[in-house]
């Protein structure tokens, strides 16, 4: 979020920029330039009356720490709770002003990877896919795996998954990141306890894509589906694989029966991703102010371990452990992603 300041500065530049252009008032340039202003405007009043509401509320809590009258205590209590209503709402209006308004994301795209640690992350990393759906089974979310390479012990290297429900965006976002796992492998014969990774992507598919496919962009192969699917699944080639060649980003399908609906899966993975790329490319150019507050939300960040021998879950974000594991990993993930989400609140 900028500073009134930087904002005062923009509103600036813009009207000397909208006073330069005053002889050409039906010029696309002037009518962009005015909305801009306007919009400017309304950002900087919003954010002047929040610092107002800040400094009574500041004011409030010295007069409360001073004051010793209980009646008066209990009278400006009752205000700063009428203060922080109103500081809440300010805050929703200034975030949509700067950002547009929330959309509610009801699917996403969910990629699982097996990291650092063999067999046993691979292992891991399908547990963990196992958590979510058993977490969608209860949602009454759709849980759909679209792509899956699976290692012969019954693990998998990486997974492609689209999940359908509810605001799932909102509640599922905070999972991206590695998850570690210490535990003793069923195969260490030396009972010394072992550290793998999976890490885990969010993606959102929304229904307002800003990204453009050229189809001269794309490499399209097909081949035989190495999953489930019924008899035709292994003779036919039914799986799809995509290339982008500008990004050199890859993605597949084979959970479908037929070419066309993998393609069409495949497809929007890929649009997922590209979304998701120009986001982040959007989000380097911010000022280091704004990726303060936006967070990079980084994959290769480290956070969550799961301690199967002390049966302890940590979460590095929130410095919160939760105990009960095999429940965690039954599905019963609840405590774990509201307890971050009110933390960000």
């Amino acid at each position: 979020m900028s500073g009134i300041q930087e904002y005062k500065e923009k509103y600036e530049e813009l009207s000397s920029k909208l006073l330069s252009l005053s002889s050409r008032p039906d010029s696309e340039e002037f009518k962009t330039t005015s909305k801009g202003l306007a919009k400017i405007g309304k950002l900087i009043a919003l954010l002047e009356k929040r610092e107002g509401k800040e400094k009574e509320f500041l004011e409030l809590q010295d007069l409360i720490l001073g004051e010793t009258d209980s009646e008066l205590i209990e009278m400006a209590e009752k205000e700063k709770k009428i203060l922080e209503t109103e500081m809440a709402t300010l805050n929703e209006l200034i975030d949509i002003e700067e950002h547009g308004k929330k959309e509610t994301i009801n699917a996403i795209i969910m990629e699982l990877r097996a990291g650092a640690g063999g067999d046993e992350a691979s292992l891991f990393a399908m547990e963990l896919m196992r958590m979510y759906q058993r977490y969608a089974v209860k949602k009454k979310w759709s849980f759909t795996i679209i792509d899956e390479h699976q290692t012969d012990l019954g693990g998998i290297k990486e997974a492609t998954v689209e999940i359908h429900g509810d605001n799932v965006y909102n509640e599922l976002k905070s999972e991206s990141g590695v998850h570690r796992v210490q535990r003793t492998p069923d195969t260490e014969k030396a009972g010394r306890i072992h550290t793998s990774t999976a890490s885990v992507a969010i993606l959102p598919v929304t229904e307002t894509s800003n990204v453009t496919i050229n189809q001269n962009d794309l490499e399209i192969t097909f081949f035989r589906s190495s999953g489930p699917g019924g008899q035709n699944v292994n003779k036919v080639e039914t799986a799809v694989r995509i290339l982008h060649k500008p990004t050199g980003i890859v993605v597949s399908s084979q959970s479908e029966r037929f070419q066309a609906k993998n393609k069409e899966k495949a497809m929007k993975v890929l649009e997922a991703k590209l979304q998701e790329r120009k986001n982040e490319e959007e989000a380097s150019e911010l000022s280091s102010e704004r990726k303060k507050q936006i967070g990079s939300q980084d994959r290769s960040e480290k956070i969550r371990t799961y301690n199967f021998p002390q049966d302890r879950i940590t979460d590095h974000r929130i410095n919160q452990n939760w105990h009960n594991i095999e429940s965690i990993m039954e599905g019963n993930i609840e405590p774990v992603i509201e307890a971050f989400r009110n933390q960000q609140q």
